[in-house]
């Protein structure tokens, strides 16, 4: 398989378009797209095409074989001039706070999940497209350090917590009495 992204042909591969469509890497679904792809997979598709992007538009340009975990966080922050959620700064007087009662010059930045979210479409379209899952820079120590202080910094900043959802048990299957009268079922 080739290990090279594809670039996007159509005229919806800016990055900040297609992170204004919901939090990852273009806003229309791209015309070569088949209306019959899931949503995740059309969506993966888009940002393995963005990542190509900047890879070729990187300066010096690089190939998918040499990009490394410092690129993949490269990426990343250059992702955050697009982002949406406002994340406050220690001096700010609404540090801490989920809802701000007035406007601050705070900077807008990717939030947690979406960056979590796009890198693993990323990791998952590299094996997808040939990469080695050992080598692959999107799973990285690297970045999984930096998704990590991200998701504390903003937690912090914005008073939200990100403690994983505890799952709730499912409810026992409602017992039927049984007629006495019958014997019991054989093992």
């Amino acid at each position: 398989m080739e290990l090279i992204p594809k670039a996007d042909e159509s005229p919806n591969s800016d990055p900040q378009e297609h992170l204004a469509a919901g939090g990852s890497v273009s806003a229309a679904s791209s015309s070569s797209s088949s209306p019959s792809l899931s949503r995740y997979v059309s969506q993966k598709r888009r940002d393995w095409n963005t990542f190509g992007q900047y890879l070729k538009h990187h300066r010096p340009p690089l190939s998918l074989t040499k990009c490394s975990g410092a690129h993949v966080l490269e990426f990343l922050r250059y992702l955050d001039q697009f982002g949406k959620t406002k994340v406050h700064v220690q001096g700010c007087p609404f540090f801490g706070h989920p809802y701000p009662p007035a406007p601050c010059p705070c900077p807008l930045r990717q939030a947690w999940g979406s960056l979590d979210a796009l890198v693993g479409r990323l990791r998952a379209a590299y094996e997808e497209n040939g990469g080695n899952q050992e080598t692959n820079p999107f799973g990285t120590r690297a970045v999984r350090l930096y998704l990590r202080e991200v998701r504390d910094l903003q937690s912090k900043a914005r008073g939200v917590s990100y403690e994983k959802k505890k799952r709730k048990k499912p409810p026992p299957p409602p017992t039927e009495h049984l007629d006495q009268r019958q014997p019991p079922l054989p093992p």
